[in-house]
């Protein structure tokens, strides 16, 4: 496999609870850093960033150094405030779905996380496995049992699927668009066989292609089924004093429906609540920012004065924190589980285990039009290193064709 290793590395952490600090990872010779150490080291790497938008930003930057040579996940986060009484969209489900779907069996490649979604409680390990749908060409489905078993998984039956997690039936045709891929499915049936299984364009209904099986996974990050109704009415019963049919959420639910903010109600679903680490591969290498441990308090911070301004409300009662998020000192001993790197944008104290890699920001190179040399300073720091590479990046098409002509 072609390497991007441009970067020369120190030796990095291999066994659990083996800790390192490298230092002087600024701008994207972060990225470069971790796409050498992922292509270097035989299993998974889980980056851990101090909030959502570094997060993105170096998703995009690893992918450009990276390719298609191996996997980048992203775990995305809910965009929903703690106990927002309104639900993520389905495509952020469908793509959170997708990653704990991929990742257990993700021999070597890149997860980026933010801490603060880290810390979230979710699904445990067991139940994609449990609600997942396996179809394929040649098999035999009833149209309204398959009915049942989507609606189970928390699918919505429409007239016309365009977003993840709907499905709409139309005599022998049955459109649906399975979480965690990128198109709806068109499954043409023949009396009870599935004829054909299409990926097409919801907006054109033109055939993208043609497939022999897909799996389906659920719909939601938990179920709906009869079971999970049980469960959850019991959960709720422990949890909350009161009468629940005051509770919009409890009849919804009581009902058969996903309630808007019934994220915040998860762990009412299940005997017991997993955590992301739960679905990493055990040779799983974590490298994690140096400021993450203060966004995590800032976050507690945040939860306690949402859960105080809003627990007042007894048709809506809210789970108390520690059930839905891990506290610092849990998400650390989680950490704990794995070798783990402390990335620092600045210097550090070189001592054992702690280094500095080679890397430092570009000086200013200004253009200045008004001179008769306008890029005397780029000159002038080429000719001071001769083996520098520069990659340059322009805005639009018409700033790239201005710095062409200088």
């Amino acid at each position: 496999m072609p390497q991007t290793a441009l970067l020369p590395l120190p030796d990095f952490p291999h066994k659990p609870g083996d800790r390192r600090q490298w230092g002087c990872l600024q701008g994207s010779g972060l990225a470069l850093t971790l796409a050498s150490l992922a292509e270097r080291h035989k299993g998974a790497v889980m980056v851990i960033t101090a909030d959502t938008q570094a997060a993105t930003r170096l998703e995009e930057e690893l992918g450009f150094f990276l390719g298609d040579r191996l996997p980048l996940l992203h775990f995305a986060d809910w965009e929903t405030l703690p106990y927002d009484p309104f639900s993520p969209h389905q495509d952020i489900v469908s793509a959170r779905l997708r990653t704990l779907a991929r990742l257990p069996g993700m021999t070597q490649g890149l997860l980026v996380v933010p801490v603060t979604t880290l810390a979230h409680r979710i699904a445990p390990r067991g139940y994609l496995a449990g609600r997942s749908l396996s179809l394929k060409k040649g098999q035999r489905i009833d149209i309204a049992d398959f009915r049942r078993q989507l609606e189970a998984a928390g699918y919505s039956a429409v007239d016309t699927v365009y977003e993840h997690g709907e499905f709409a039936v139309r005599g022998s045709l049955i459109d649906l668009f399975p979480m965690g891929t990128d198109a709806p499915l068109r499954i043409e049936l023949f009396d009870d066989e599935v004829e054909t299984l299409r990926r097409f364009d919801a907006e054109s209904q033109r055939t993208i292609e043609t497939i022999d099986a897909v799996e389906l996974l659920p719909a939601k990050e938990f179920p709906l089924d009869k079971a999970a109704i049980r469960q959850f009415k019991d959960a709720w019963a422990d949890a909350f004093s009161g009468d629940p049919k005051r509770s919009p959420v409890y009849q919804d639910v009581s009902n058969g429906l996903a309630a808007s903010g019934i994220e915040y109600y998860l762990p009412l679903f299940f005997d017991k609540t997993g955590t992301l680490f739960d679905y990493l591969p055990a040779d799983t290498l974590v490298l994690i920012d140096s400021g993450a441990g203060q966004q995590v308090g800032h976050f507690w911070q945040e939860i306690r004065n949402r859960h105080e301004d809003r627990h007042h409300d007894s048709t809506r009662p809210l789970l108390p924190p520690e059930r839905l998020f891990l506290r610092d000192n849990e998400l650390f001993e989680s950490l704990n589980r794995f070798p783990r790197i402390e990335w620092h944008n600045g210097p550090v104290e070189e001592r054992v285990g702690s280094i500095n890699l080679p890397l430092q920001s570009l000086p200013s190179l200004p253009v200045d039009i008004r001179q008769e040399q306008p890029l005397a300073a780029l000159q002038n720091f080429l000719r001071e290193h001769p083996q520098t590479r520069l990659l340059f990046c322009a805005e639009t098409a018409g700033r790239r064709e201005s710095l062409l002509e200088l």
